[in-house]
């Protein structure tokens, strides 16, 4: 058994100490970061998972161009918790292969899921969840006429 003075133990515990601090250090700089796309995936499953449902309103349903020369499809929504009123978008161009973009009602009620602890952070689309609603009911008017139906499709005479 080596038997080491103070001043060596000292030295030891040095030498070691930079060591790990150096393996953490590299390991923090070459490590691969999740990409912005990755970071948003992450955020809806969250919230698909943890997030509370309130009622809200679609507003509009924007393309804007992007930095990159894309596309971005945007979806303006909003609601209301604890009688604040928050209005909202959120970027669903990853989105375009699940969702018919035609089924996006401007106007009509749609279900928003939102975090409790802050409540801005919210969606309406998701991977696994969607906040759109199809359609609402017929209307039967009073006066004996044929039902009037909201959603979009053959008209009724």
């Amino acid at each position: 058994m080596i038997q080491l003075s103070k001043n060596g133990w000292e030295l030891v515990a040095g030498i070691v100490s930079v060591a790990v601090l150096s393996a953490g250090a590299i390991w923090l700089l070459k490590r691969k970061r999740p990409t912005e796309a990755e970071l948003e995936q992450r955020r809806r499953q969250l919230l698909v998972q943890s997030g509370r449902i309130v009622d809200g309103m679609l507003l509009d349903l924007n393309e804007l161009a992007a930095p990159d020369g894309g596309t971005l499809t945007m979806l303006l929504f909003n609601y209301r918790i604890g009688g604040v009123d928050y209005e909202c978008s959120q970027d669903i161009t990853a989105l375009r292969d699940i969702v018919d973009l035609s089924h996006v009602r401007v106007g009509f009620p749609c279900s928003v899921r939102y975090q409790p602890g802050n409540p801005q952070n919210s969606i309406v689309i998701a991977e696994s969840w969607s906040g759109l609603r199809e359609g609402l009911t017929q209307i039967h008017p009073q006066d004996g006429r044929a039902p009037v139906s909201l959603t979009p499709g053959p008209k009724n005479t």
